[in-house]
């Protein structure tokens, strides 16, 4: 168990944490109005580059990244988030006149009508899970299954989680600025905001942490994530992840204001009853004192989790290498966050 800076009692709550999540690697680490606690651990012997210091794919959690993007294109003029997909996009031939209706916002909140992922990955996702068939789908075979894919819905009018939806921005922003959507994170997002230990791609030998199945021991191969980039391919260092939150806790002192505050508006409600909210990348639910504010992400072996809190300063990233139920990992991760979330910042 290592904590690293903040104070006592809060790093004693952490490691508390971090031994109730079975997970070979941990990390979990908080930041209260700039001041950081860092703490790691894991059924797993220390690997040799300190577990805080390694970079974990993020999965899910990089639509926040590519959402972000896309709210500094539009606050830059350079695309607008109610443009048409099909307007930044190759011309396609769209049998299904509900496709051309689809918008960037619709793809950004999960309102597109497209399923979770294309059908022809469907099969393979169940039959071989830990085969990554994302690794050999390229961006025009993403294009062409859109073209022939039919919205499950009229877009802007149902909740439906797209990973499908989200890889399409990346196409998207690259048609509308005429550059890659690796070099457009990189120069928009990831340098403005300092984040020097997360990228898209693995880094050197022993600088990333090793997933692991869910028996805990069994490593898996770092996540391709293909045409899918947009959708899950970031890789971050926790001390990154704490700096990404702190500019959204404080947006009027970040490079980035306008798209750092449009990406925390409340949008759209869903769920039984339309009790869940969700803003144009995070899922919002109230807590004491204001809106609590999280998203969640897994490759093949390894969970991330992070979690902000504006009205008292406090964000949460959790880490771990392993993905499964017995994990805890998410769960816990949100349960301390609301704790902390219901305890002004001292």
């Amino acid at each position: 168990m290592r904590p690293e800076g903040g104070g006592t009692a809060l790093a004693d709550r952490l490691a508390d944490a971090v031994t109730g999540i079975e997970a070979p690697d941990v990390v979990l680490a908080v930041t209260r109005h700039g001041r950081r606690t860092v703490v790691s651990g894991g059924t797993a012997p220390a690997p040799p580059t300190p577990r805080h210091a390694l970079r974990y794919e993020l999965g899910s959690l990089s639509k926040t990244f590519t959402v972000l993007l896309l709210a500094e294109l539009a606050a830059t003029g350079v695309l607008r988030l109610d443009d048409p997909l099909t307007a930044h996009l190759p011309r396609l031939p769209l049998p299904h006149p509900q496709s051309r209706r689809i918008t960037l916002r619709h793809l950004a909140t999960h309102t597109s009508g497209l399923p979770r992922i294309p059908t022809d990955l469907l099969a393979g996702a169940l039959l071989r899970p830990y085969d990554d068939a994302y690794s050999r789908y390229d961006t025009e075979r993403l294009l062409r299954t859109f073209a022939h894919t039919r919205p499950r819905h009229r877009p802007g009018t149902r909740w439906r989680y797209s990973n499908f939806g989200l890889a399409l921005l990346g196409p998207a922003m690259s048609g509308a600025a005429g550059t890659d959507y690796a070099t457009l994170l990189g120069t928009r997002i990831l340098g403005p905001l300092g984040l020097t230990g997360t990228s898209l791609a693995p880094g050197a030998t022993g600088t990333d942490a090793i997933g692991h199945r869910t028996n805990g021991s069994t490593p898996v191969r770092g996540a391709d994530m293909g045409a899918f980039a947009a959708a899950g391919a970031v890789r971050a260092t926790p001390a990154d992840l704490l700096t990404y939150l702190e500019a959204h806790l404080s947006p009027d002192g970040s490079p980035l204001p306008r798209a750092l505050r449009e990406v925390q508006i409340p949008l759209l409600r869903r769920g039984w009853r339309h009790r869940n909210t969700h803003t144009l990348t995070w899922f919002q639910h109230p807590a004491r004192y204001g809106p609590l504010l999280f998203h969640g992400g897994a490759t093949f072996g390894q969970q991330a989790f992070l979690g902000y809190h504006p009205a008292t300063g406090t964000g949460l990233v959790a880490l771990a290498t392993r993905r499964g139920r017995t994990c805890r990992m998410v769960t816990t991760a949100y349960e301390l966050l609301y704790a902390l979330a219901r305890e002004p910042a001292g």
